[in-house]
């Protein structure tokens, strides 16, 4: 021990006189933090709209008020024939064009049915489903209200069903709630994961490996004095990220800080492990970097953090079976929103502490030391 203690004062005494690293390691994730939670929004408001009305008539007139107050749409300007929408659209200067045809009133009134078209710009394909769904709500709401015009006037009787809704877990829905928590697990294992792979092959670089391979140093001595300051900085960096969550963004933690913080311990041995095994197998900064970089956006991708695991093909869906960041970004929105305990997550807690026991014994052996 007293020899790691050395090797833990050597590597801090290190990144104390890089000036550059710790601002690296502890203030441009917070920065990155506050960027990407409020640039990793997929929810999609204000959608342009141009309004063609050949109608002119009142029910037109309730449908364009109903897109005009909604919180998703913003009509742009208006128009009254199919081919000046068209040319909107064709120069991208709206992202749905909403056409009303001529007698719209008149079918609604004598067939009870209507119809209008939308002309949406598909090139980005989520945009364009989320802007026919919003569309398609605010139709349904336009419906209703005209169906009981049409029912009152006719004088029969009716029955509505009213839904009362409960919002567990996130009950404003804000969706920096949802995104948050996961860009702090991407920021932490990056900023380990980068920094742990550079970190040998920087003494390959410098020289200094020579010197500490021929002292009586065993390998597990060396990885375990390179690994604990990393592993006590990406703590702290954990910290002042979680700080940040909930002083900038309202998010609380809900459940238990010490399964929280347990959880993250096991999960940067982790993933420091797997950037100390990557900088034993190069031999240059920059083929640690391609290398760590080549493996993160795979896990990143694929970790649920953008796209739900749940909407993989299932081949995707067993390969991320393998990430140890989707663990990391389940664990922490079940315990920081819904306040899961250990018997919840103690599955992906065996996962990552499996991992953590393979991927740093695969670095202490893949470790060359000349004794």
């Amino acid at each position: 021990m007293k020899i790691i203690g050395y090797l833990i004062q050597k590597e801090f005494l290190q990144i104390i006189r890089n000036k550059g690293i710790l601002p690296i390691l502890l203030v441009l994730p917070v920065i990155q933090l506050l960027v990407l939670a409020y640039a990793a929004d997929f929810e999609i408001r204000n959608l342009r709209i141009f309004w063609v009305d050949q109608d002119q008539s009142a029910e037109s007139r309730l449908l364009r008020g109903k897109f005009e107050h909604s919180e998703f749409f913003h009509i742009v300007d208006y128009g009254f024939s199919i081919d000046e929408g068209e040319e909107v659209l064709n120069r991208g200067e709206t992202d749905i064009v909403v056409i009303i045809p001529n007698q719209f009133q008149k079918h609604l009134m004598r067939e009870g049915s209507g119809d209008i078209l939308l002309n949406i710009n598909a090139i980005n394909g989520t945009k364009a489903g989320l802007g026919s769904y919003y569309a398609s709500q605010i139709i349904r709401d336009f419906n209703l209200e005209i169906g009981r015009k049409t029912v009152v006037f006719n004088t029969q009787n009716y029955v509505t069903v009213n839904a009362t809704y409960s919002f567990w877990f996130n009950p404003y829905q804000n969706y920096k709630t949802f995104m948050v928590p996961g860009i702090l697990v991407l920021l932490v294992t990056m900023i380990g994961a980068f920094v742990a792979s550079m970190n040998i092959v920087r003494e390959k670089e410098l020289g200094t490996i020579e010197q500490l391979n021929v002292t009586p140093i065993k390998k597990y001595q060396f990885i375990a004095g390179k690994l604990i300051p990393l592993w006590i900085i990406g703590l702290l960096e954990f910290t002042i990220g979680l700080i940040v969550a909930r002083l900038v963004f309202s998010i609380p933690v809900v459940g238990s800080l010490w399964l929280l913080y347990g959880f993250t311990a096991i999960y940067l041995i982790m993933i420091l492990g797997m950037g100390m095994f990557i900088s034993t197998m190069t031999d240059t900064q920059q083929q640690a970097m391609f290398v760590t970089w080549f493996f993160l956006v795979i896990f990143i991708l694929m970790s649920g953090l953008f796209t739900p695991i749940e909407n993989m093909p299932e081949w995707a869906q067993k390969i991320t079976l393998v990430n140890p960041i989707r663990y990391f970004i389940e664990v922490i929105r079940m315990v920081m929103l819904k306040g899961a305990t250990l018997d919840k997550v103690h599955t992906q807690l065996l996962i990552i502490t499996v991992y953590g026991l393979v991927i740093n014994g695969l670095a202490i052996w893949r470790y060359r030391k000349v004794s």
